[in-house]
């Protein structure tokens, strides 16, 4: 694994963990939690990305 890849690997784990914080609260903000999911989606699309292109080479 590559540093770049270990620090999404980070990011995203960081992500997931504001995502569930934001859902424990009473009025989760809507707005604030798709932009995480969002953001989450494209990292874990990077990690593929990267995981495929590792593969070939």
């Amino acid at each position: 694994m590559t540093i770049f890849s270990y620090k999404l690997t980070q990011l995203h784990k960081r992500l997931d963990d504001q995502i569930r914080a934001e859902m424990k609260v009473r009025m989760p903000d809507t707005l604030r939690l798709l932009r995480l999911r969002r953001l989450r989606l494209s990292v874990k699309d990077q990690l593929h990305a990267r995981a495929l292109r590792q593969q070939v080479c």
